[in-house]
């Protein structure tokens, strides 16, 4: 008994005292993933026939907000369908296995097609995956080159990349074979947006040589620095036949020797459908063995535009595939735009494949739901303030007037329905045309069918209901609101109802009323509540994209006219769809810049949707289309200007400001950069825009923007506490301070160079900040980090979509009550976790003979440390 109360006792000192305990554990190698060694007893052949069980499931749907993407599943192989931003956080939430992949298959060199693979990439090699093999476009080798530039060597997984030269693809489960399709435009590539006056933006002076924008008007099938715009690979995937099943009971009824040795090559011959003697009689293979399934193929094909129409429907091997084909054609799956589809020599090409082919259309028109865990927790943090908490948007597809609407497929029809395509001059024959959902199926064996049971649908009555269910929720709640209304409010401080979002998606008014205690909270106009700066976390989550945490991401808006980006990690874009609606077009007309702090993947990678998005914002705007100002390390011009030369024209959407010319006493020589500063100041109203290094790897920078009207806000990026920050942010009104790790974890927090959460508070307190938001989170604080003891009246917790005014900041803290309550599981579950780990770092201390006295006296001065949190992936 001495010695467990020993233990307990030295509990809360082991915390704070692991620089004096022994080192953390080395990670175990990692072992071979269990699919690999169960492939490695197989062997490399496929011989006993085809795999049982083939499907196609829908990742994205293809709206502008996820893009398009298509899962393939059989139970030797696993293949994904072009991977653009937010693919990865997808497959995640809806449990399709990363780990599994073999191939990735892409359609065209494009950012909506390629804007995931690099954290995919990243992802596939952490886990432990040791060969991936992409196929597609041949800029791909030269894409991989260009994300080494930030992601460095990617060692440990061997990367292939098969061209679309390359033969025929063939495994366990199917043969594959890639279709070049080229153009027949004679401008293939994407040209600047013009302004209005018919002026080209003005190149940036960051951008790279002048002669590369020259060439931007390539004829077809011709390359630009290598890349070739002109290019779409189309895949005809066949799949193996798949041999029929020895029936075991028919064959004892006939007398075989079943059981015996002499059985083996009885069953080889049936299931190869030849005959065989027993015993001076002959016996049908249709007698004891099923029929074979035979080779059935799908296709997927991308037609970005009309230029690719007449070429694909020339082509000899689609032509091969289309009628009486050895392998019929069981599914097209189309990433084609909508004005495509209306042309009546694309829906002849469909017609060709015939009444039995299904067709699958991912496009912008297509209405799904894909993150439900980010609307549930959403919905429900909106029942504790929908102002501070608004729930999500959505963005409605524009349906064109010549094609209706086309229902989703019947669950129990093995074909789809039939729908007819309106098109100028007539009625195109009827052909089963079904539009995509997130996670809809279609079933190639053993049955060919589709199956919506997994579909993804909202129901936000659903999420209320079970948040009231919560012991303490609705009590926490009416206790909040009741001491906001009888206490005085603090100046600015908004009692408003949730802002205008899509229909069905925002709490019934009697919930809101029934927990504001009887009253539904008075709405104030923006000009009211001080609305100006607003803050906007769009990602508040660290290292990769999950489920209810994106990666790096703030908004900041200065004015009803101007915003700017604090970082913009893979998915921006996507997180402002969700939270903007069909307003993010006019919120993208607003961005004035974006401030990049560092290299890593989860705070840079979204920023080449922003700006190719922006562009088509300001188009769609009317507003000319003037370069995106981009404070960034210098390092990121060697990323944009490899992308640009190989892949996709983008350097004329933005200058780059290089973040050590804004750090304090830097002398600025360039005149191209320093007009880019004082534009970056005229056009955010800001009187200072300063940099500082922090202490995270080599080229990360903070930031501290100082307003014309004086308010100060501070961003650290990632950082371990660092001096230079508290002394560029002095007195600042708001700091938004990474907070990756738990009390506790301090060695951690130095071997990752981040912070945990008192180390933040801390950097605020001495940098005598008027309010600080932790954020940054590692992802295993999935829903809510864990509290330390240091939070005060001047310290928030930052979630995705989470939108605050300086007025906001003081209610901030009075909602830590309601949302213990909404998260109490979560929390308990951290708690004992975090009990678990203390036991066994102490015990570790005292089986390496480190004095337990010291630690028992040092025990009463420190504070106890807070718990860990109960999700799967640490940073």
């Amino acid at each position: 008994m001495w010695a467990l109360r020993s233990l307990l006792g030295l509990r809360c000192a082991a915390g704070r005292a692991m620089s004096q305990g022994p080192t953390r554990r080395p990670r175990p190698p990692k072992d071979p993933l269990r699919h690999l060694r169960t492939r490695e007893k197989r062997g490399p052949s496929w011989g006993p026939g085809g795999p049982n069980t083939v499907y196609l499931q829908v990742v994205a749907a293809g709206g502008r907000d996820a893009g398009a993407a298509l899962y393939v599943f059989s139970e030797f192989n696993r293949y994904l369908f072009n991977c653009g931003e937010g693919i990865q956080r997808l497959m995640q939430e809806h449990k399709l296995k990363v780990s599994r992949l073999d191939n990735i298959f892409l359609t065209r060199m494009h950012w909506s097609n390629v804007g995931g693979l690099c954290g995919m990439i990243l992802t596939l090699k952490e886990t432990g995956v040791p060969k991936c093999v992409l196929s597609g476009p041949p800029q791909l080798e030269k894409y991989l080159e260009a994300i080494k530039i930030f992601s460095g060597p990617l060692k440990g997984i061997d990367l292939a990349v098969r061209p679309h030269s390359a033969p025929e693809y063939q495994d366990e489960t199917m043969t594959v074979f890639q279709i070049p399709i080229h153009s027949e435009q004679v401008n293939g590539e994407h040209q600047p947006a013009r302004s209005p006056e018919g002026l080209s933006p003005e190149p940036s002076p960051d951008a790279g040589p002048a002669e590369g924008e020259q060439h931007l008007a390539a004829g077809a099938g011709q390359k630009t620095h290598g890349r070739d715009p002109s290019l779409v690979v189309a895949f005809v995937c066949k799949l193996h036949m798949k041999k029929g099943n020895f029936l075991v009971l028919k064959a004892k009824e006939l007398g075989l020797p079943v059981g015996t040795a002499a059985i083996a090559p009885i069953i080889a011959a049936v299931k190869d459908g030849k005959s065989i003697t027993f015993e001076g009689r002959e016996i049908l293979p249709e007698e004891i063995c099923t029929a074979p399934d035979p080779r059935i193929a799908f296709v997927v094909v991308e037609c970005p535009d009309e230029g690719f129409i007449q070429p694909l429907c020339e082509n000899a091997t689609f032509r091969s595939f289309q009628g009486r084909a050895e392998a019929p054609v069981a599914l097209v799956v189309h990433v084609t735009p909508e004005h495509v589809l209306l042309d009546s020599r694309y829906q002849q090409w469909m017609e060709r494949f015939g009444p039995d082919t299904q067709h699958l259309v991912l496009n912008e028109h297509c209405e799904s739901v894909h993150n439900l865990r980010s609307h549930k927790i959403q919905t429900q943090l909106s029942l504790i303030h929908p102002g501070i908490f608004p729930p999500l948007a959505s963005l409605r597809p524009q349906v064109a007037a010549q094609l209706g609407p086309l229902p989703s497929p019947q669950p129990a029809a093995p074909r789809g329905p039939w729908f007819r395509l309106l098109q100028e001059g007539g009625l195109a024959p009827c052909m089963p045309l079904v539009r995509g959902q997130c996670l809809l199926k279609y079933q190639l064996r053993p049955r060919r069918e589709w199956q919506r049971d997994a579909i993804v649908t909202c129901d936000p009555e659903e999420f209320i209901t079970e948040a009231l269910e919560l012991p303490n929720f609705q009590e926490s709640v009416q206790e909040y609101r009741k001491t906001v209304q009888d206490g005085p409010a603090p100046a600015g401080e908004p009692d408003q109802g949730p802002a205008p979002v899509s229909p069905g998606l925002c709490p019934p008014a009697a919930v809101c009323t029934a927990l504001s205690g009887g009253s539904a909270w008075p709405r104030r106009a923006p000009e009211e509540r001080g609305q100006y700066p607003e803050v906007v976390f769009l990602g508040t989550g660290s290292a990769i994209p999950m489920k209810i945490r994106n990666v790096s991401s703030t908004l900041i808006n200065i004015s009803s006219d101007a915003s700017l980006l604090l970082d913009c990690g893979e998915g921006t874009f996507g997180q402002l769809c969700r939270h903007y609606g069909d307003e993010v077009d006019r919120l993208l007309g607003t961005l004035a810049a974006v401030f990049v702090s560092h290299l890593h993947a989860d705070h840079h990678t979204g920023l080449l949707n922003i700006l190719l998005q922006r562009e088509r914002a300001l188009v769609s705007l009317g507003k000319p289309c003037h370069p995106l100002l981009v404070v960034a390390p210098t390092q990121l011009r060697a990323w944009l200007q490899q992308y640009h030369t190989q892949c996709q024209p983008l350097l004329h959407h933005v200058s780059i400001i290089p973040a050590k010319c804004l750090q304090k006493g830097a002398e600025v020589s360039n005149p191209k950069v320093e007009r880019l500063i004082s534009l970056l100041l005229e056009t955010c109203g800001l009187e200072e825009f300063q940099t500082c290094l922090v202490r995270h790897c080599k080229h990360a920078f903070g930031c501290a923007l100082v307003h014309t009207s004086g308010w100060k806000v501070v961003y650290s990026g990632d950082t371990m506490p660092c001096e230079a920050l508290v002394q560029m942010g002095k007195d600042a009104t708001l700091l938004i301070h990474e907070a990756t790790l738990e009390d506790g974890l301090e060695e951690e927090a130095v071997e990752k160079t981040h912070s945990t959460t008192s180390q933040a508070i801390g950097v605020g307190m001495r940098m005598n900040a008027g309010f600080v938001m932790l954020n940054h989170f590692s992802q295993r604080y999935a829903k809510i980090p864990l509290f330390s003891p240091d939070f005060n009246e001047k310290v928030g917790i930052a979630f995705d979509h989470m939108k605050v005014s300086l007025g906001d900041l003081p209610t901030v803290p009075k909602l830590m009550a309601p949302l213990k309550a909404l998260f109490a599981g979560d929390l308990e579950e951290m708690e004992e976790r975090r009990e678990r780990r203390e036991l066994r770092q102490v015990r570790a201390a005292l089986l390496a003979g480190e004095d337990a006295e010291p630690l028992r006296k040092r025990a009463p001065a420190e504070q106890p440390p807070s718990p860990q949190s109960k999700k799967v992936r640490a940073q």
